[in-house]
């Protein structure tokens, strides 16, 4: 009973000199707020937080979620970052979603810490949210907004890793990341101006019906592309590419735009010329172009007259045309075509020799893509896209007849459609040939026996 009471005593007396204690500091906090001057205070604080941190081996860097009115792109990319390090011990997470085409954006929530490695050394990430007051409304009042800003803390050895090494390396990593999930864009004009919608057009260069040696060779052509940016700066012209695609219609020429930018990563300009006022209109639709972009003129022949050309010299005769071959040419290899880099120029048509020599020269036009009609290779990837099947009984006088026969993708791939049945597909398909080839045979009699009624005449 003796020691129970003992303990009771040593308890109230702990109790007595900590409030003694706490009263003593709050006495003498208010003492040094009413007589030491603000500026005196201040300096008193900031030495003590300089020791502290001085004693520390701890730095950490405090990366703000905007600055100014501008949003912070390190920020941004941390947040990016960090979302592909979360790890599966963390008790709170923060969930977000743009819209319906992106995946879930998986987040630190506040106050969980991440730990990061990085060539070895150790960096913690903490997610800090806070509340200001500084936003003011409409009406005067001010109100709370939620201000967030990333702390990373790593040992003071690290300092110059982390700022030259490890931040530079979360921003190109974000890079990544945005180009990899990037909603592409289609851009059409309405006089001098764009407007985008998004571009979920799903052409590939795997699902391409067209020769496999001619898909290979436009596939390395547009990979040296891009990366020659030192190479096309050295040597003195602008980092761009102009593709001709031609052929009947129905051979995929739209489809293989689509996949070029897939490919890519490239927003699409569909530019329709015949929107177009003036030559001026065209330079400011040219500048208004973002880099690593596609601009497209589909059926040059048809949107604007191209015979200005003077026959002696490949420059363009005067025209009272608004917009002019000459104006087009300036946008295609002109000065106005280095008003933006890593562009790429197709210009597609279904009559090549319509168009004037000055368009096609290289230059303007370096790689010429013939669009032919459906050959053995891309019937066997419509097959597989269609009907997911590589071979097939009914593949050998399939492919004999496409040898023989001039017909376009678009025409195979609709009579693919016609059933879910692959063997009805196919049949069907094959019949279509068939009859195709008897009705050429007959054209081409019926051609014949003209010519020689004409030669009889003579």
């Amino acid at each position: 009973m003796a020691s129970y009471e003992k303990i009771i005593e040593s308890y109230k007396r702990a109790v007595t000199t900590a409030a003694s204690v706490a009263a003593s500091a709050m006495l003498l906090r208010g003492v040094v707020n009413e007589l030491v001057p603000h500026e005196v205070r201040n300096f008193i604080f900031s030495g003590i937080h300089d020791l502290r941190s001085r004693m520390s081996s701890q730095h950490t860097i405090v990366i703000e979620e905007t600055e100014g009115y501008a949003n912070n792109q390190i920020y941004e990319a941390a947040k990016l970052y960090l979302a592909t390090r979360i790890s599966s011990n963390m008790q709170r997470l923060r969930v977000s979603r743009v819209d319906e085409v992106k995946s879930l954006l998986i987040s630190m929530e506040e106050g969980e810490e991440m730990v990061d490695m990085f060539e070895g050394a150790e960096f913690k990430w903490q997610l800090v949210c806070r509340e200001n007051s500084s936003a003011t409304s409409s009406n005067g009042n001010s109100r709370q907004i939620e201000v967030r800003s990333f702390e990373l803390s790593f040992h003071k050895k690290q300092k110059e890793e982390a700022l030259h090494s490890y931040l530079p390396f979360i921003l190109a990593r974000a890079k990544e990341i945005k180009e990899k999930d990037r909603v592409l864009k289609l851009y059409m004009n309405e006089g001098d101006s764009w407007y985008p919608i998004d571009l979920h057009h799903p052409s590939t260069f795997d699902t391409m019906a067209m020769d496999t040696e001619l898909k290979r060779v436009v596939m390395d052509d547009l990979l040296r592309f891009v990366k020659r940016k030192d190479y096309y700066k050295r040597i003195g012209k602008a980092w761009k590419r102009g593709y001709l695609l031609y052929g009947p219609p129905g051979t995929g020429k739209s489809s293989l735009i689509a996949a070029m930018a897939n490919y890519l990563k490239f927003d699409i300009y569909d530019l329709e010329l015949t929107e177009v006022g003036w030559n001026s209109a065209l330079q400011h639709l040219l500048i208004g172009m973002s880099n690593k972009s596609i601009l497209v003129i589909e059926d040059i022949d048809c949107t604007i007259s191209l015979q200005q050309r003077d026959e002696n010299e490949d420059r363009i005769a005067p025209t009272n045309d608004k917009v002019t071959l000459s104006g087009l040419l300036n946008l295609v290899d002109g000065l106005w075509s280095t008003s933006g880099e890593e562009r790429i120029i197709v210009f597609t048509t279904n009559h090549k020799e319509r168009l004037d020599p000055a368009l096609l020269r290289p230059g303007r036009m370096d790689m010429h893509i013939h669009m032919s009609y459906c050959g053995v290779d891309a019937f066997r990837v419509l097959a597989s896209n269609y009907h997911a099947i590589n071979d097939h009984e009914l593949f050998p006088e399939i492919e004999g007849l496409i040898r023989e026969v001039e017909v376009t993708p678009a025409a195979v791939a609709e009579e693919l459609m016609r059933s879910d049945d692959t063997n009805a597909a196919l049949q069907g398909l094959l019949d279509f040939l068939k009859a195709k080839r008897k009705g050429d045979n007959e054209d081409k009699v019926e051609k014949e026996n003209v010519e020689d009624e004409v030669e009889n005449r003579k």
